[in-house]
């Protein structure tokens, strides 16, 4: 089936950002050499996301993080931050959603920022 990326939604609350780093992690640690330092830092990286939702809806963001990660190690991977009740919750129950499109876009933005930003220093080589 092909999904329309233009009106889908996908879970907020920085879950899907959390699960995506948590199987980032996941897949780092069957890699070696720079290519897993790579991915693991790209995967920390996506953390950020929700350690920022948490500090802007004044919650404290290492607590909730560490919550959030843990819950989607447990296999809830709609479990997101609601800033409304000040915890984390099955976010897609609460109608929390954000368009898969603007996810899709910050990642791939993010991801040839840096791949620029490597080619420059000559750390990547270019293919």
């Amino acid at each position: 089936a092909v999904v329309s990326t233009q009106s889908t939604g996908i879970a907020g609350g920085g879950a899907p950002e959390v699960e995506l780093s948590i199987k980032l992690a996941q897949y780092a640690a069957t890699l070696s050499g720079v290519e897993s330092h790579c991915i693991k830092a790209f995967a920390d990286a996506l953390e950020i996301i929700p350690f920022t939702l948490a500090e802007n809806a004044g919650l404290p963001p290492i607590n909730i993080v560490t919550e959030l990660r843990n819950r989607h190690a447990e296999g809830e991977a709609m479990a997101g931050i609601n800033v409304k009740k000040c915890c984390i919750t099955n976010i897609t129950e609460e109608n929390v959603l954000q368009p898969l499109l603007v996810s899709i876009s910050a990642i791939t933005l993010a991801s040839e920022t840096v791949r620029s930003i490597l080619k420059i220093d000559d750390i990547v080589n270019t293919r």
